[in-house]
């Protein structure tokens, strides 16, 4: 009797080269000028507030352990609390987290 394999939406089973591929993209977009202007901004993506440069981190929109990749498109500045709390939530994830505090957040 076979077993009915369970689906769970946009979980992705990486393997150890995927993730250290990323990781490695990752790295190479963090020592660019693209990103150093970014980071010159001195806003968060999420919450807008003015943050210094030096502690804004990384932050997948679509994390990479959600399938998500290491590129332009996929990357912005944010600072720690927004990062920490958004953990692995996909962007719609993410809005619905929001709306439990703010409800006029849209």
């Amino acid at each position: 009797m076979r077993r009915k394999k369970t689906i769970i939406p946009f979980a992705y089973d990486l393997g150890q080269d995927d993730l250290k591929r990323e990781r490695s993209k990752a790295r190479e977009l963090r020592d660019s000028q693209w990103w150093k202007r970014r980071l010159a901004k001195g806003a968060c993506h999420y919450c807008g507030r003015s943050t210094l440069p030096k502690e804004l981190t990384m932050d997948h929109i679509v994390p990479v352990s959600r399938g998500g990749k290491s590129t332009k498109g996929n990357v912005v500045p944010c600072c720690k609390e927004c990062n920490n709390a958004k953990k692995q939530l996909l962007p719609m994830e993410w809005e619905q987290y929001l709306k439990k505090f703010d409800p006029t957040y849209s």
